[in-house]
């Protein structure tokens, strides 16, 4: 059965860093690679990228993870928006891998 997997958007790489450390501290998780998105209306945002951060764990953890992350983040810039997802299908496992980060 494969991990749960908690998603959460923030404002910016420094949030993204300071939620990952978060997240990680408060539970037994471990860190998918980070994903970033710079939306049409960046300009009008606090902070003009997005990045997404993936815990993977037991249901429990990733829940306690994304919680703390959410915290975190919003000490420096804000949280888009969070999800855990229990039981990920193999498709979105595929999905999980893909990240903007490591191109220009």
């Amino acid at each position: 059965m494969a991990q749960a997997v908690g998603i959460v958007e923030v404002y910016g790489l420094t949030a993204a860093f300071v939620a990952g450390d978060a997240g990680c501290k408060a539970a037994d998780v471990t860190l998918e690679i980070f994903d970033k998105n710079k939306p049409a209306n960046a300009d009008s945002l606090p902070v003009p990228l997005i990045v997404v951060i993936k815990f993977r764990g037991s249901v429990a953890a990733v829940e306690e993870a994304v919680q703390a992350a959410c915290e975190a983040a919003k000490t420096v810039s804000g949280v888009v928006t969070y999800h855990v997802i229990p039981q990920p299908l193999e498709g979105t496992d595929k999905m999980l891998k893909i990240s903007g980060l490591d191109k220009s």
